[in-house]
């Protein structure tokens, strides 16, 4: 069995990043709580249950919270989501749970069901044993998991709690995927993502990080597994494909957002320029005012209604003090080995939705960071593919191709779940594939009528 707070206590410590990314929500006291949660309803056939895709049983860890049975709220969410807090930090609960609250019939505002979600969940934050469930007898099956991310946490979870040996494979250092690495602190804390991985680690799931998979390494885990999950989630953000992409003070809004979390950057100064108009351009734009840039620009090549940013994230980033260049692109950036400029043209719309440069309408932008923020391309090298090397797995569009009630994908063997079959959604779209797959491959190892559900 694995310690526990094992990888919490790796959780590096900045004092000026903390100061920097304060909470987004400041969580609830005691009092708050109970308040709040005496505001719900608990609808027999509650719309927030149904809008978790991880289906938590909202009203009723709400209740627990009004009756003062917060160690009980906690396990009902737990007992549905395991990673139920860094989902009550990072879910957009805007458009899940509290955008289907009955309360907005009434024009009242919705439960804050993601901040209760949250006090339960911090109450049990530290207990030796803080699960509702512990594993099951051990059935001498085993599952190699691929990628640390919230996927493979949920998987691993649901494997245990079936007996069943969960062995996690991961290059980063330090487990969690993009939860660990990849959201914005201000809304999930590096330490608060480690303190929940450990709360699987308790299960029994094994971490081999600083390992990285490749298609020779896949061969052999299959040999020494009865069956595979794979999350590896999405790889590399695209590059423009311009001249002196290479130079000083370019980089992605990954790499912008690992970096402040684990220490290795704690300011910026001059002028950003963010490429991009998704989640997580919002976040690392954000994170570019709280570090100290002295001015930071959003540019993208449509409208603000085309953003796939959330309507909320857009809203946040303006009161940050987030500048926006619409109906623009990138053609060519400008510096002698530390950019100085990206150089911009103008776009407009055709009656079919395509955009055309505008003639002579090209213009500079001053920066001394740019950050790329245009989608991530697919990782799945290690299932191979080719002559020499038949692909593992069906893909399609470089998405692991998989049964989405099951996880399953064309091999039998081989599970999926997350950004890499889905190209990119919510932390809790991930766990609730994982979750899938999980239940899943336990019904198909143990050949078990009711999916392991009773051992």
């Amino acid at each position: 069995m694995s310690e526990p707070f094992k990888f919490f206590e790796q959780s590096p410590h900045s004092p000026e990043i903390a100061a920097r990314f304060p909470d987004l929500h400041p969580p609830f006291d005691q009092t708050a709580a109970v308040a709040e949660a005496n505001r719900c309803l608990y609808c027999f056939d509650a719309p927030c249950t149904t809008a978790c895709p991880t289906h938590i049983d909202v009203p009723r860890f709400i209740k627990k919270i009004a009756t003062d049975n917060v160690e009980g709220s906690a396990k009902t969410i737990l007992d549905s989501n395991i990673l139920g807090e860094s989902c009550a930090r990072a879910c957009p609960v805007n458009v899940l749970c509290e955008g289907a609250c009955v309360m907005h019939r009434y024009n009242k505002q919705p439960i804050a069901i993601g901040r209760l979600q949250r006090f339960a969940m911090e109450s049990i934050a530290y207990h030796e044993y803080p699960l509702p469930f512990r594993p099951a007898p051990d059935t001498g099956k085993s599952v190699a998991l691929i990628g640390a991310g919230p996927a493979s946490l949920a998987c691993a979870s649901e494997l245990r709690r079936r007996g069943i040996r969960a062995v996690v494979y991961d290059s980063n250092t330090l487990p969690g995927g993009l939860n660990t690495y990849g959201v914005a602190e201000y809304k999930l804390t590096l330490s608060a993502s480690l303190r929940e991985v450990d709360r699987v680690a308790h299960l029994g799931v094994e971490f081999h990080m600083k390992t990285t998979v490749d298609a020779d390494m896949l061969d052999r885990l299959e040999s020494e597994h009865d069956a595979i999950f794979l999350g590896v989630g999405l790889g590399a953000i695209h590059r423009l494909g311009l001249d002196r992409e290479e130079m000083g003070g370019v980089t992605n809004a990954l790499t912008l957002i690992a970096d402040y979390k684990r220490g290795a950057t704690t300011g910026m100064s001059g002028r950003v320029v963010v490429i991009g108009a998704g989640n997580t351009a919002i976040d690392a734009a954000n994170a570019s005012v709280r570090l100290g840039a002295d001015e930071v620009t959003m540019v993208y090549r449509r409208g603000p209604h085309q953003m796939s940013a959330f309507d909320f994230e857009y809203e946040h980033a303006k009161q940050e003090g987030v500048r926006f260049l619409w109906h623009v692109q990138p053609v060519g950036l400008k510096g002698n080995g530390k950019v100085e400029a990206v150089r911009l043209e103008r776009l407009e719309s055709r009656t079919d939705g395509s955009l055309v440069a505008v003639p002579n309408s090209a213009f500079e932008l001053s920066a001394e960071h740019v950050v790329l923020a245009i989608g991530q391309s697919t990782h799945t090298e290690l299932l191979g593919g080719g002559e020499a090397k038949p692909e593992k797995v069906k893909l399609e569009r470089g998405r692991i191709l998989i049964d989405r009630a099951t996880g399953q994908t064309t091999n039998p063997r081989y599970f999926a779940g997350g950004d890499c079959t889905n190209g990119g959604r919510e932390v809790v779209d991930a766990v609730a594939d994982g979750k899938r797959a999980g239940t899943a491959m336990a019904a198909w190892l143990l050949g078990a009528a009711d999916g392991g559900q009773n051992a």
